[in-house]
């Protein structure tokens, strides 16, 4: 019996290049954070504040937690590599104080959230032939608002292009959303019955926050009477254990892949 934890967040991973996925998330091959991953992060932090503050009816400003995101980027948790970047410490602090205040002003402010950095329970699917799928996940980077009888997932995504004509980028998210989806129905027992709406902050050029509605995630997940879904297709794989890999992935590089450096098939 084999049993294979994904977290929400790696899906796109595992089926973008599964030699990449194999290596992060089974092999436990690392490399440093990017100073724009760190810019990420900082926001994400203090945002969270922000719309947690919210919640508890603790009157936090958007001033209040700005000094969160600042923090984040001085004094990271894990190691990050500044050479080479086009991202200065300045820059990024700079950066990161002015998406927290326009997603405090133009989100935030104006959504009710049931639960923010919500630590769910993990759910494990028996996938039959002794393969189980452990989906685990914790929403750190996600909301969860209000939708009438039930919730809805709201997940910021931060990046260069995080926004494009001032919609937030929805294109490869799903799978994420899909997982939060179930792994909040079957944390809280409550229904999901919104779609999911990615909150984007575009890091570079002039700062933007968008969103952007994600339908039918949970579907991409589970499948449907046509097709199956990619905790199936998943499974294949896991019980072969062969992980392809993808040389036209967008990541085949040693900034991004810790497997790089040997990986046969790597973009040369």
């Amino acid at each position: 019996m084999s049993t294979y934890t994904v977290r929400a967040s790696s899906w796109s991973a595992l089926f973008d290049c599964a030699m990449r996925f194999e290596a992060h998330n089974l092999l436990g091959m690392r490399l440093p954070s990017s100073p724009r991953a760190l810019l990420g992060t900082a926001v994400h932090a203090s945002t969270a504040a922000y719309d947690q503050g919210r919640i508890d009816n603790a009157s936090l400003t958007a001033d209040d937690t700005a000094g969160i995101a600042v923090d984040a980027i001085r004094t990271p948790r894990d190691d990050v590599d500044w050479s080479g970047s086009d991202l200065t410490k300045r820059e990024a602090e700079r950066t990161a104080l002015i998406l927290h205040g326009m997603y405090c002003q133009q989100i935030g402010s104006k959504t009710v959230y049931r639960y923010v950095e919500l630590a769910t329970k993990p759910l494990v699917i028996d996938c039959g032939g002794d393969i189980f799928i452990e989906l685990t996940g914790t929403l750190d980077r996600s909301r969860v608002s209000e939708a009438g009888d039930g919730l809805g997932i709201k997940d910021l995504k931060t990046g260069a292009m995080a926004v494009t004509d001032g919609v937030a980028k929805t294109k490869g998210h799903a799978p994420q959303i899909g997982t939060y989806e179930l792994l909040l129905e079957h944390t809280t027992g409550l229904p999901v019955t919104a779609p999911g709406e990615i909150i984007g902050l575009k890091t570079k050029g002039k700062p933007e926050v968008a969103t952007g509605i994600i339908t039918g995630a949970r579907e991409v997940m589970v499948g449907n009477d046509a097709s199956p879904g990619l905790i199936e297709h998943a499974a294949q794989m896991f019980r072969s254990g062969l992980f392809p890999p993808n040389p036209s992935s967008h990541l085949c590089n040693p900034r991004y892949c810790a497997r790089w450096a040997t990986c046969l098939f790597r973009d040369r």
